[in-house]
């Protein structure tokens, strides 16, 4: 388990991802795969954020399972418990604590202006306070740790400046308390969308590969997934910087096979169900090891369960002293 004494001299990092059951080809390509590759690099703390999950609802029941397989996920593409701290945000309480204290700061034109508030209170006739206040919860899940930075893709951005803006606000009000911590974007990934290949890859949505999902599976899911809309016939010339099935071919293929698709695909020289089905054998030759180890995972839950609750431990503890810190500047105690 990683200590506060083997990670002083590492800058800190923190991310998280709701938890709706097992993670996808998106949340792969987009977020774990570099969350594994800074593990040595970094002092990493990575959540599961299930009260930010149930500002969609959802049946209760689901939770704990969704949670668990969410951990499986993490653990079984690498995520390391003995370089990195993997736990539940609803087993720190201080998390709520603080974004009810971050109200205090936060104007309410910045949350209304939010891409994110925007999209998803369309779907509600009745939007719930939880959507407008749930970039507040984000703030102080990340400022909580006071961590260098948080690795986001371009679409999380925003998110990210809303939570620097509530540090500034709040070290000008009660004095300097909290880092304006980095946004850490990785270039040169392009953002998965889902096999419809009209919005970003979504369990909620039906358009997504379960990062778990046998061979046989992901293959079936493949063959009717949405590419380049020009490539009407095989002998159609194609471009593969507007398709989504290339992207995931710059994610899971070897660069000598990325390049043979890019340029077979620009003279007509491949068809699309066949790149389909490189694409499947790039993705089964990487998930494979991660399915197996997730079996194995899922043989011992208990293991799963003492990783989430030793890192609860350890998060808290941090928790704990940032919200001394903040209760005395407020006044509080």
């Amino acid at each position: 388990m990683t200590t506060s004494e083997s990670t002083q001299a590492k800058k800190r990092v923190f991310s998280g991802m709701q938890p709706s059951g097992e993670a996808h080809l998106g949340n792969y390509l987009g977020a774990l795969r570099r969350w594994v590759g800074m593990q040595d690099d970094f002092d990493c703390i990575w959540c599961i954020v299930d009260q930010h999950a149930i500002t969609s609802g959802g049946d209760p029941t689901e939770m704990p399972g969704n949670v668990l397989d969410l951990a499986i996920s993490y653990l079984a593409v690498g995520l390391d418990p003995e370089r990195a701290i993997i736990f539940v945000q609803s087993d720190v309480p201080e998390h709520t604590e603080l974004a009810w204290l971050f109200n205090a700061v936060t104007p309410i034109g910045d949350l209304e202006r939010m891409t994110q508030f925007k999209d998803k209170s369309q779907r509600f006739e009745s939007i719930p306070a939880g959507i407008l206040n749930y970039p507040i919860l984000q703030a102080a899940d990340i400022l909580l740790y006071k961590p260098y930075g948080v690795p986001v893709g371009e679409d999380q951005k925003q998110h990210l400046e809303l939570t620097r803006d509530i540090a500034r606000k709040f070290n000008g009000a009660y004095g300097e308390t909290f880092p304006e911590t980095e946004p850490l974007i990785e270039r040169g990934v392009g953002r998965i969308m889902g096999l419809d290949g009209k919005s970003k890859m979504s369990k909620s949505l039906g358009n997504h590969l379960g990062l778990l999902e046998e061979d046989d599976v992901i293959r079936a899911k493949l063959r009717p997934a949405y590419t380049d809309p020009a490539r009407l016939r095989k002998s159609d010339p194609g471009n593969p910087d507007i398709c989504n099935i290339f992207t995931m071919h710059q994610g899971f293929s070897p660069a000598p096979l990325v390049g043979e698709i890019d340029r077979e695909c620009r003279k007509a020289g491949i068809g699309c169900f066949d790149c389909k089905m490189r694409l499947a054998d790039s993705m089964n030759a990487v998930l494979s090891p991660v399915r197996e180890q997730a079996r194995e995972l899922e043989d011992n839950p208990d293991m799963v369960h003492d990783v989430l609750g030793s890192s609860a431990r350890f998060c808290k503890a941090v928790a704990e002293d940032t919200m001394a810190e903040v209760r005395t500047v407020m006044g509080l105690r």
